[in-house]
């Protein structure tokens, strides 16, 4: 005997609602893993020993291969020492390997963050509709209890049969439309899920090789300033002389002419930029904007007027105000500001030769690059600098790294930044300009977004 259509269509709604319902409960509230067995009497003991046993030949393993790491390292560094150009060039190519890691970590976090943010939007969607899923249950049960008659059985029964199947034709496409729905969101889910997990591992490989960058770029540095040939007493007394400067400065433009004229180290710098600015064009290096192929060059690659549109952004992060904005004191901003990650590295954004480098008033850790034809970078907000006063120094070298945070200058208060901030600022004869048409647009891009 055949059954009523409406009944056909309570089975076939019921079976997959039943079953996705059963998924969102399972994706909802997912029971903790049973507790392994306890272990036998005496069993204890031996199995603390073996767990023991394995984690200290992990870390016998992890130390071994940490030490090889280090004395490869060592050996490079010593091979490169007496080489200078060469000793540049991998501090450049560190350098942007770390930055690169910097980028792609920060490309991982944003996009972890929207799925979380997306995962949790489902997950209360699916709570909202728990309690319609479940009373959408319980009259299918009810009504599987209790069957709506077979009229040609029972034909007494036809007006009940009526009834039934004018209910189920009311209730049938709004079950359809919601295991539908429910479907959609278990498999964006799921899928979300996935991607997240996927994520996360690639942020693991990248914190990995972030660190193991930072490791080899901080031994370079060490390695750079060690083949000085400056003795470290003059390097004391001029570091003692820019600290009282520092103090007696009035502002950046006195600062940077009492360093050249009253600092040796500077006053050579400032004499090394002139000399550059005087040679004639054919005797420049012309690299098509691209200086650091020649680390063994002691001058600019071409005048610093002529590298518009081609300079990279001291570190990788993101532009939280510009030249020109409003400073919150009826002024506008002189120079643009960057948050970052705690860490992260500061490279020189073009050639030129350090003019200062020390705490200065509120600016905190403040670094002032000589880049010739009176063009000057003010660099500051770093935690640690590592470049001397009159060093010379290449487009892409490291100059300094990042904080925490936890140390506020005068920019990152005015911001009310948690996150480190490196301001920048660009002078010319004395004044502060915009130093926009100045970055590479590739690099203006990635850094405001």
């Amino acid at each position: 005997m055949r059954k009523p259509s409406g009944q056909r269509s309570v089975t076939w709604a019921a079976s997959p609602l039943l079953a996705l319902a059963l998924m969102a409960g399972t994706a909802l509230s997912q029971s903790p893993p049973r507790p392994p067995p306890a272990p036998a009497p005496g069993q204890e003991p031996l199995r603390r020993l073996d767990d023991r046993q394995l984690e200290l030949q992990s870390l016998e393993g992890s130390l071994k291969q940490s030490d090889e790491q280090r004395r490869k390292l060592q050996g490079e560094i010593e091979a490169m020492r007496s080489d200078r150009a060469r000793l540049t060039a991998a501090l450049i190519e560190t350098t942007g390997k770390a930055r690169a890691a910097e980028s792609r970590i920060a490309d991982i976090e944003r996009r972890l963050d929207t799925a979380i943010s997306s995962e949790a939007a489902i997950r209360r969607s699916l709570e909202s509709r728990r309690g319609i899923i479940a009373e959408v249950l319980a009259a299918l049960q009810r009504m599987g209890r209790r069957p709506p008659p077979a009229v040609l059985v029972r034909p007494e029964d036809i007006l009940q049969a009526v009834r039934t199947s004018i209910l189920l034709g009311a209730v049938v496409p709004e079950l359809r439309d919601e295991t539908q729905a429910l479907a959609a969101d278990l498999a964006d889910l799921v899928q979300l899920r996935s991607n997240i997990d996927r994520e996360r591992e690639s942020l693991k490989a990248e914190v990995a090789s972030l660190e193991s960058e930072r490791q080899r770029l901080s031994a370079l540095v060490e390695a750079r300033q060690q083949t000085l040939s400056q003795a470290q007493q003059v390097l004391d007394a001029e570091a003692s002389k820019a600290r009282e400067l520092a103090r007696q400065a009035t502002d950046l433009k006195d600062l940077i002419g009492r360093m050249e004229t009253e600092v040796p180290s500077a006053g050579r710098g400032a004499e090394a930029a002139r000399r550059a600015d005087d040679l004639p064009p054919q005797d420049r290096l012309r690299l098509a904007g691209i200086p650091s192929r020649d680390p063994a060059r002691l001058t600019p690659a071409l005048p610093f007027a002529e590298a518009k549109g081609t300079l990279p952004m001291p570190v990788a992060g993101t532009l939280i105000k510009s030249f020109g904005a409003p400073d919150g004191f009826g002024g506008t901003e002189k120079g643009l500001s960057l948050s970052t990650r705690a860490g992260a590295v500061v490279a020189s954004p073009a050639d030129g030769w350090v003019s200062f480098v020390g705490v200065y008033r509120n600016y905190g850790q403040l670094l002032i690059l000589n880049t010739g034809s009176g063009y000057y970078l003010v660099i500051a907000g770093m935690q640690k600098t590592s470049v001397e006063l009159g060093q010379f120094v290449l487009a892409g070298e490291p100059i300094a790294v990042m904080g925490d945070g936890s140390t506020k200058t005068a920019a990152a208060i005015a911001l009310g930044a948690a996150q480190p901030i490196l301001y920048v600022e660009l002078r010319k004869d004395g004044a502060a300009i915009d130093p926009g048409p100045w970055w590479a647009k590739p690099e203006l891009e990635k850094v405001r977004g």
